[in-house]
């Protein structure tokens, strides 16, 4: 298994510990000069002592006195995010309680309720990673009810795992892995929710580097090696835009701005394209010094200039100066053709709209210590709250409801009356409907959208006029749940279903009832219990439905025992299809496979199941899954899974990896793009069955226009043939494109 490159092994002595301490402690209080009142070094001093003395007998993985930790984690919330004084005492206690035995009550009793309560909500974060997924479902709501309460806790935590990416060199593959995928699951889409997007992007690059490291590598070196190149083409676009500026006496900064790592490989995957075809690999950002009042008109005025310079692309602008986003980031977006035929991403923005931008949630939120409050927040966070009150505490899919309700980007739809709406990207015109009313959204038939009449399925795009049609004979189904997206649509339909459904369930409890007094027996608790129980059922509702709905006939019931008023069940029915699936579930795995991967450090040889999702081969960076009824899957690390099950289910993830053996083949796939030339399918074939001496499962090749596409499925023993086959494939004349085919319809 690859592993990413270490640093070289911590060796400081006690006394240079000492002075390293001192001086990052230091170096946080010149970061705080301009924001500290009177007495607030004493409390800072006061909560360094108190973190430092809990944490003097602890080391971090790389062998650092563990304080460093705190200190960088302050550093960042008040550099980084924009925080002040009282996030600096909660980030250098946030692992007192959870690690060591300072209480709640001694930091209450040192620093007052405010922080002891802001600490309380970190150690909750840090305890919700590693448990059950019901568990972990409850306590992340625990995190966002703080949220909603002192957003400070969330901008802190997002410090904390910052820190921690930053320093996971140390850590073992698994834990990376781990750690990495939790990352770019939540993490990362909470810091673009908070409008911190420079955090944003380095959790994802950071986690790129641990999840995909050969591709990271290769980006990172790209770069640096175009970096000359770059900067050299940028200072010639700049130049006749930054001699306009100054002609219309603006005041401003211009300078190229450095694209992520993670940003481009998206691209690459998207559009399909390689490196040097990203488009916005050249990109620039112009801030402006304007006057609140005059920020939307000189925005729109740079704009024009530079459109009378370079030819922009008219679907590439992104006006979020007339419509924010919802957290708060403004700015102009357009892409123009520069000079040689390059595409060049301009950003323009005020220094208001850049501190917003780069601080976020931080520079609108009302603290004490803080700016003025921003109104798209206070909305955001009661939609949350509304969904906390609402939702079912032990859903297990409440993590990925909340990614998909809160965390996406919005769209903007319109009311009949011309009132603005934000909705996650995807939502339905049903999901429209509920965010207007609980009421109008159980009623709701049909929409019309831009004045066409449409199903309440059909998905809105930003810019639709929505207006709802209801009817009072309308009642929710299951169906329903298919297509909304947010997490009060959501809720609300369950929650009608299941009122639905008792009134269904009433007349099946009648029919019991009859049935049993026809026994001699009455309805009480025990003798429904013992009913439900023979028939599976986990709840006296699902069985009274199943009566009502004629699943159940109670037939059975003539074998029950009667013992005076107590019913007592015979042996339970056992459903045909539980039993087929026991049976499929128990198939064993081919013997061969067992001999390709080692688990744990016993290097045990385990029975496993390839994943359809990501088809992995020797030599992939995998990971195991234990799957419910299967047993154990393997995933490739880049699976479009793997974040998902790693961050969500991080119990059941074994670590894995590939045993040298030659012996059997895996089925996997090539998609070749080129020009369609005469002989091309021949070349190919020569290649890869003469040549290379693989065998070709399946082959199909369409030509459009002069241009082919291919897929090739192959056999091939490990990723290093199949890397061998790529390399060759790109040196035949007039292929222009060769990459991994993963997709689910490759044969099982």
């Amino acid at each position: 298994m690859k592993t990413v490159e270490q640093k070289p092994k911590y060796n400081l002595n006690e006394e240079e510990e000492k002075k390293l301490i001192v001086r990052e402690y230091r170096s946080l209080m010149r970061l705080l000069k301009d924001k500290l009142k009177p007495g607030d070094k004493d409390l800072i001093r006061a909560a360094f002592e108190m973190a430092a003395d809990a944490h003097s007998s602890m080391r971090r993985k790389s062998g650092e006195p563990y304080i460093l930790h705190p200190i960088a984690v302050a550093k960042i919330c008040v550099e980084e995010i924009g925080l002040g004084v009282r996030s600096t005492i909660c980030a250098l206690l946030h692992d007192t309680v959870e690690d060591t035995d300072i209480t709640l009550q001694d930091i209450e009793k040192e620093f007052g309720p405010e922080i002891a309560k802001i600490v309380d909500g970190l150690t909750k974060i840090s305890n919700f990673i590693d448990t059950t997924v019901s568990q972990q479902a409850e306590n992340f709501k625990k995190i966002l009810l703080t949220l909603t309460d002192d957003p400070r806790v969330i901008l802190i935590k997002l410090a904390d795992r910052l820190n921690n990416m930053r320093t996971m060199d140390s850590m073992k593959r698994e834990k990376q892995l781990k750690i990495s995928s939790e990352t770019v699951y939540i993490f990362a889409p909470l810091a673009h929710r908070m409008g911190l997007y420079s955090i944003k992007t380095e959790f994802e690059d950071l986690a790129m580097k641990y999840l995909e490291p050969d591709i990271y590598k290769d980006i990172a070196r790209r770069l640096a090696e175009s970096k000359r190149e770059r900067t050299r083409y940028i200072n010639e676009f700049i130049k006749p835009i930054r001699e306009k500026l100054e002609k219309n006496h603006f005041n401003f900064d211009i300078y190229g701005r450095p694209k992520n790592i993670h940003s481009i490989w998206n691209k690459m995957k998207k559009k399909q394209v390689v490196f040097e075809e990203v488009y916005d690999l050249f990109a620039i950002r112009i801030i402006l010094d304007s006057a609140p009042e005059k920020e939307k008109e000189e925005c729109w005025k740079v704009y024009s200039l530079i459109t009378d310079e370079y030819t922009p692309s008219i679907e590439r602008l992104r006006d979020w100066v007339s419509n924010p986003k919802a957290n708060g980031y403004e700015a102009l977006h357009t892409t123009v053709m520069g000079p040689r035929g390059k595409w060049v991403e301009v950003q323009i923005r005020t220094k208001r709209m850049n501190e917003i931008a780069e601080k976020g949630l931080a520079a609108h939120w009302k603290y004490k210590e803080g700016t003025a409050s921003e109104n798209r927040f206070d909305k955001w966070f009661q939609q949350i709250r509304e969904t906390l009150n609402n939702e079912d505490p032990d859903s297990v899919n409440f993590l990925q409801e909340f990614k998909t309700s809160f965390l996406t980007e919005e769209i903007y739809v319109y009311t009949p009356k011309g009132d603005i709406k934000m909705l996650p990207s995807g939502s339905s015109a049903l999901d429209f409907a509920f965010s207007i009313h609980s009421a109008i959204g159980v009623k709701t038939i049909g929409a019309k959208v831009n004045h066409k009449l449409v199903p309440i399925s059909h998905k809105l795009s930003s810019g639709d006029q929505v207006e709802i049609i209801t009817s009072n004979k309308q009642n929710p189904s299951e169906d329903w749940l298919k297509f909304v997206v947010t997490a009060k649509a959501k809720a609300k339909v369950k929650e009608a279903l299941k009122e639905e459904k008792k009134k269904v369930a009433d007349e099946g409890k009648y029919t019991l009832q009859r049935k049993l007094e026809g026994m001699g027996v009455t309805m009480y608790q025990g003798n429904i219990e013992a009913v439900a129980q023979f028939y599976k059922l986990h709840s006296n509702l699902e069985l009274f439905y199943q009566i009502a709905i004629k699943n159940i006939d109670l037939r059975e019931l003539k074998e029950f025992k009667v013992f005076g008023d107590r019913l007592e069940a015979p042996s339970p029915v056992k459903p045909q299809e539980q039993k087929q699936e026991s049976a499929h579930a128990h198939t064993p795995t081919p013997a061969k496979d067992a001999e390709l991967v080692i688990f744990g450090e016993s290097s045990d040889k385990i029975m496993y199941n390839l994943a359809n999702c990501c088809k992995p081969i020797p030599g992939d960076d995998v990971f195991g899954f234990v799957t419910t009824g299967k047993g154990l899957t393997i995933h490739r690390t880049n699976c479009p899974n793997a974040a998902k099950l790693m961050a969500n289910y991080g119990h059941r993830v074994v670590k894995t990896k590939w045993a040298k053996n030659k012996e059997i083949s895996f089925l996997t796939g090539v998609k070749i793009i080129g020009i369609d030339d005469v002989g091309m399918v021949s070349r190919i074939t020569n290649l890869i069955s003469g040549e290379l001496k693989i065998n070709i499962s399946a082959l199909t090749i369409e030509a459009t226009e002069g241009v082919f596409e291919g897929n090739i499925k192959v056999f091939v023993h490990d990723k290093e043939e199949l890397d061998h086959l790529v390399n060759k494939l790109l040196e035949v004349g007039g292929i222009e494109s060769v990459e991994r085919y993963d997709t689910e319809d490759l044969p099982k």
